[in-house]
């Protein structure tokens, strides 16, 4: 009699639950500001230009940080460079809920500096969401994981802008950063117990292994004891000439345009210009982001559902992002309604769109050379997160000068025309790409003999 073949564990569906998890937090942890945000400026006097350059000071880190953060998780894997991660941004989230004992004129230098170490700690994140699911998923369930765990973002807002409002309007603002710096460190603790790679991983059996290996999963990335060779910046400037990538990292560059409007102003649009209280504004906000996550599940799902009807990997990732991101441009229709039922009804599918739209990591997965998988990531968030930079200062000036949020608005919504463009006109094939490796890693050529 044949043996009956092992059954399949699934220890990376609990793998991609607990990305979404550290996601969540992730993200909770850059909106603390966004939600504090109204009630700061009454107490400490903080002007609308200025809070636009504190929004952005997570921004300037994230992009500093993304290449040598790329690195790290290349030469030391994402369980120890992701886990300290996790550890450091928690700490500077919690210290800004003291910024208030300092004197007057260091608050707003020392909550730039936080925030700027924020944006530190946060780098690697992202990169490593992306070096696990390459790890972890083959290809045809891959937009799924990775939409999943990019969802968590609109998640972070249903869950924590009302619980995040409610604490403002009941204890201060200064609780929101301690509270939310304390759940962080309690996730770092269970990160440890939680992450492994596939072929260290005790509850992932042989037969698991083999199937994501075998459909694409790079299960060997971090192979213990493997020397992490090669010449980074050789390898970086193949990606940097190939014109699939820059049109990803142009997209994605609009596709945060559109985020880091509802992570940084969207809170203070609804008490500034549409008069809601300051826990009104933390509940009506998760509406919009309940929608963004469902469309960022739905994209990936329907991505990956392509993918299984036998459409090509260009189509199945380029659809969902060209309607999505045009459909977030709908936003600008907010400029022209008065009724608040119509505004938030507006914001929503503008946030559903962008989250169907919001498949740049699962393409950064598929296209990633094998060499530099987590550098891959870390130079398209670096380009993708110029907009953490610039969507805030901009928005802050627009809105500083003008006295409302119409010229914003604007803004926000040629952003999402900017990703439909670069998609259809720019990226061309997805596919991953081969890096050719350095002279020097080359095997040497044979010599013949001397004739004599």
């Amino acid at each position: 009699m044949n043996a009956t073949p092992e059954k399949r564990t699934r220890m990376r569906l609990w793998i991609v639950l607990f990305l979404f998890l550290v996601t969540t937090i992730n993200y909770a942890d850059r909106a603390t500001l966004s939600i504090a945000g109204s009630s700061m400026q009454k107490e400490l006097g903080i002007s609308a230009e200025q809070l636009g350059f504190i929004f952005s000071a997570f921004g300037w880190a994230y992009v500093i940080c993304q290449i040598p953060g790329g690195w790290l998780l290349d030469r030391y894997g994402a369980k120890k460079v992701y886990g300290w991660g996790i550890v450091l941004w928690s700490l500077f989230t919690s210290l800004q809920g003291f910024i208030h004992f300092l004197p007057g004129g260091m608050m707003v230098p020392a909550l730039f500096l936080l925030r700027f170490m924020v944006g530190v700690a946060e780098a690697p994140s992202f990169p490593g969401n992306s070096r696990i699911a390459a790890s972890w998923f083959p290809t045809q369930e891959r937009g799924s994981a990775s939409a999943l765990f990019n969802s968590a973002q609109y998640f972070a807002t249903v869950i924590f802008a009302p619980l995040m409002g409610w604490m403002v309007a009941s204890f201060g603002w200064h609780h929101v950063f301690i509270i939310m710096g304390v759940i962080g460190l309690l996730v770092a603790c269970m990160w440890r117990v939680v992450i492994y790679n596939p072929r260290e991983h005790p509850r992932a059996n042989k037969a698991e292994i083999d199937y994501i290996a075998a459909n694409g999963a790079l299960v060997d990335m971090d192979k213990p004891g493997e020397k992490k060779a090669g010449n980074q910046w050789f390898y970086m400037k193949q990606l940097l000439r190939n014109r699939m990538m820059l049109g990803v990292y142009l997209g994605q560059y609009g596709v945060n345009g559109v985020t880091y409007f509802f992570l940084t102003w969207f809170p203070v649009y609804l008490v500034q210009e549409r008069g809601m209280s300051i826990l009104k504004a933390g509940f009506i906000a998760s509406l919009p982001a309940l929608c963004g996550f469902a469309g960022g599940v739905l994209g990936g799902v329907f991505s990956d559902w392509l993918l299984r009807r036998g459409h090509s990997l260009t189509f199945a990732r380029k659809l969902p992002i060209v309607l999505g991101m045009g459909l977030s441009a709908v936003i600008v229709v907010a400029n022209y309604v008065t009724t608040e039922w119509i505004v938030v009804a507006v914001m929503a599918l503008a946030f559903f769109g962008k989250g169907i739209g919001a498949l740049g990591w699962a393409v950064v997965s598929d296209t990633a050379p094998r060499q530099i998988i987590g550098l891959a990531g870390g130079l398209f968030n670096m380009f993708g997160n110029i907009a953490s930079i610039t969507t805030p200062i901009v928005i802050g000036y627009l809105v500083g000068t003008s006295g409302s949020f119409g010229s914003a608005l604007a803004f926000v919504a040629a952003n999402g025309a900017l990703v439909v463009v670069s998609y259809l006109v720019i990226v061309g094939r997805i596919e991953r790409i081969e890096l050719k490796e350095p002279p020097q890693d080359r095997p040497p050529q044979s010599v013949p003999a001397p004739q004599h």
